[in-house]
């Protein structure tokens, strides 16, 4: 968790993220443990879903695609 820190020292949220912020830790106060379960996980797939577009699209600007073992 250390490292955590160290990045959220790093990076700083603008005032607008960090009222989006607090403004999603109220919604999620309100729902049921149920609730923020499905949620979690729903929220966890998008990320992984995300990183995975972020990583297309480097390959793609990089030019890294399966053709680069040809080269």
């Amino acid at each position: 968790m250390d490292t955590d820190m160290n990045m959220d020292r790093a990076i700083e949220l603008t005032i607008e993220q960090d009222f989006s912020l607090r403004s999603f830790a109220d919604m999620v106060q309100k729902m049921s443990c149920e609730q923020a379960q499905e949620f979690l996980v729903k929220q966890h797939r998008l990320m992984m879903i995300q990183k995975t577009m972020y990583q297309e699209i480097l390959k793609h600007e990089w030019k890294l695609g399966s053709d680069f073992a040809a080269r």
